[in-house]
């Protein structure tokens, strides 16, 4: 029964490393879009203020909710398996 356990953590561990590496990549093109538009120092501002504001209104709880839900299958896991 650990064997199980261990590939299942695995497993879930993998998914969470790619739905985060997932979310730094979109970010990354973002990025690579603004360098390729040209940006003026007040863009800049502007898109650092902005970028503030929405990702601890977005990107920061959509983070916590991968995590969370991974300590909780993790949990389960172990409860079952105990």
């Amino acid at each position: 029964m650990s064997t199980w356990l261990l590939i299942f953590l695995s497993v879930l561990f993998i998914i969470t490393m790619v739905l985060t590496f997932y979310a730094f990549r979109q970010e990354e093109k973002k990025m690579k879009r603004y360098e390729e538009e040209g940006d003026t120092i007040a863009d800049e501002i502007k898109r650092s203020h902005d970028y503030e504001s929405q990702s601890i209104k977005y990107h920061v709880p959509v983070q916590i909710w991968i995590y969370v839900v991974t300590i909780a299958l993790t949990i389960i896991a172990l409860i079952i398996i105990l």
